[in-house]
């Protein structure tokens, strides 16, 4: 694999996740990058028929219980730690849109 390509790879990814990556740091994970795909390589070559799929190796069972209606909290007690709070018993929260 191309480390130009890895690079151009990485500043994509960084800039979907909207990081500012220093070149020190565009070089590091493009070796990081490489190293990585390079054994997902070796593993692709293993001989895997007849291998059962999986994608735990211990067995999961549900562990959520069912649904039950019980009765919620009292509206003051929810609010009774509520930095801001509306005088119709509502949260108060800074608004963010511009």
């Amino acid at each position: 694999m191309k480390s130009e390509t890895t690079r151009a790879e990485i500043e994509h990814v960084a800039m979907l996740a909207r990081l500012e990556l220093t070149e020190e740091e565009k070089w590091l994970f493009s070796k990081q990058l490489s190293s990585i795909l390079k054994y997902i390589n070796q593993l692709n070559e293993l001989d895997t028929e007849g291998i059962e799929e999986t994608s735990h190796v211990i067995a999961l069972k549900n562990v959520f219980r069912e649904d039950e209606l019980r009765p919620s909290l009292p509206k003051d007690m929810a609010l009774q730690n509520a930095p801001n709070k509306t005088t119709d018993d509502f949260y108060k929260v800074p608004k963010i849109i511009e």
